[in-house]
């Protein structure tokens, strides 16, 4: 099978940057295609608490020479780096005989600058550890990590549990089995340098140098970017993850649905390169060596940017289902651990005009949980009752809520057998209203006695 033999020069290095990038190489990065100087890739590893330089020279032929092991030989004695450096030669055809005793005899003789050969038999093991499709260079998401789904120290129920604890007249500890659904949606965590400076005849007049953090929702939709607090929720607790295995989540959760990611490494590599170029694109006013004032578009280049990272991890996003007497509640929220972020809050909202403004009260009598507007003292009880479910009636003038007809009916028998001045008192704001005018006239007729 040929390797990667569709991709033209130039996409190999492109390739093999994300390749190498996979490996765990750092400052992986593609040299000018102009004028690379026999150094396509360069990039850094940490070797025994030595970090060291690794130039590239990658050949997207069948064979390869000795001519070529010595160019970049002589690439990597002038290439500018304060400490040791090596070599490699990365190929999807094979070395010749000569260019592989070339770079063994480096080795014997301990040469500072040691080149190792990689050809299409080590690409295809590569190929294997890193995702890669050996037909067209795309490196494919090969991710078995997610963000932990449930709080260690507490239970499935917790969130839930939790987003009730303000609510008044209810005991969280005292609500039924909840039902709850786990989808482990994908993200792509993506880290990525800008370093790009524009100039004309009068020098530089605009430069970026700047680093790039964001996490992208990586479904099969379009890919785009999480809300802020769920991006620093994965961004805070992408190394503490847990293997995503759905069997033993299945004995967790109620139901269990992976997505799959929408697109390769590759591709969420190239949105996030193209969607960085349009963010950094400006236009800068400058004045020219003749005194004319100039407008110039300044777009980076994909060459300026640099992707350092990108990690793939599942996002478990929660969904908690819950019926209290006559309703039912949900509560949606992306988790890790014991932090989350919250999608959907079905509980903190009004059942009768989906106020969220709070607080809330739940009536025991219907199960509904209600704004200050909706939740009244049930007269014979003395606890909430809502409006909706609530029988009312007007005694003194002034309306009362009862749980039922039966409790209505047992405060008529109350309410009738009361003196007159306790009936009157079943309307508060009537009787201070009724003083207040006869303390009025009584200071008018004092006034006319005067």
């Amino acid at each position: 099978m040929a390797v990667l033999d569709e991709l033209s020069g130039f996409e190999f290095e492109d390739v093999m940057e994300d390749v190498f990038r996979n490996l765990g190489y750092e400052n992986v990065r593609q040299a000018v295609k102009t004028a690379d100087e026999g150094r396509d890739v360069t990039m850094e590893e940490v070797v025994d608490g030595t970090r060291r330089a690794i130039v590239v020279e990658c050949k997207h032929t069948g064979t390869v020479g000795r001519p070529v092991v010595q160019k970049l030989h002589s690439a990597i004695a002038t290439y500018q780096y304060d400490g040791p450096k090596r070599g490699m030669v990365v190929t999807t055809g094979r070395f010749t005989g000569p260019a592989t005793e070339y770079a063994n005899r480096l080795e014997r003789n301990d040469d500072p600058y040691p080149i190792e050969l990689i050809d299409g038999r080590d690409l295809r093991e590569i190929a294997d550890a890193v995702g890669l499709d050996l037909y067209n260079g795309r490196i494919e998401i090969l991710c078995e990590e997610t963000l932990r789904p449930v709080d260690p120290t507490g239970d499935v129920d917790t969130p839930i549990r939790e987003a009730i604890r303000d609510v008044g007249n209810i005991d969280s500890s005292d609500l039924p089995a909840t039902h709850v659904e786990a989808t482990f949606e994908p993200a792509v965590a993506v880290e990525a340098g800008v370093d790009a400076v524009f100039e004309t005849s009068v020098g530089v007049i605009h430069r970026i140098d700047e680093t790039n953090r964001f996490v992208v929702h990586a479904s099969r939709e379009q890919p785009r970017e999480f809300e802020p607090a769920v991006r620093d929720l994965i961004s805070a607790n992408i190394d503490r993850t847990v293997q995503l295995e759905s069997e033993s989540f299945e004995t967790t959760f109620d139901s269990v649905t992976i997505k799959r990611f929408g697109q390769t490494e590759t591709g969420y590599k190239e949105w996030a390169v193209e969607r960085l170029r349009r963010q950094h694109t400006t236009t800068v006013t400058y004045t020219g060596d003749n005194n004319v004032t100039y407008n110039k578009t300044c777009e980076p280049k994909g060459s300026d940017i640099v992707v350092q990272s990108v990690s793939a991890v599942y996002v478990p996003e929660l969904q908690h289902s819950i019926r209290l007497g006559e309703y039912g509640y949900t509560y949606e929220s992306y988790v890790a651990g014991p932090s989350r972020v919250t999608v959907d809050d079905g509980i903190h909202r009004c059942v009768h005009c989906a106020e969220e403004g709070g607080p809330f009260t739940y009536c025991d009598n219907c199960g509904s949980i209600n704004c200050g507007d909706h939740s009244k003292t049930e007269r014979l009880e003395g606890e909430p009752v809502c409006t909706g479910c609530a029988v009312t009636e007007r005694f003194a003038f002034k309306r009362k809520y009862f749980y039922d007809e039966s409790n209505l009916e047992a405060f008529r028998e109350q309410y009738s057998k009361l003196p007159i001045h306790r009936k009157a008192m079943e309307n508060k704001p009537l009787v201070a209203a009724m003083s207040a005018l006869v303390l009025l006239l009584g200071l008018v007729l004092m006034g006319g006695f005067l």
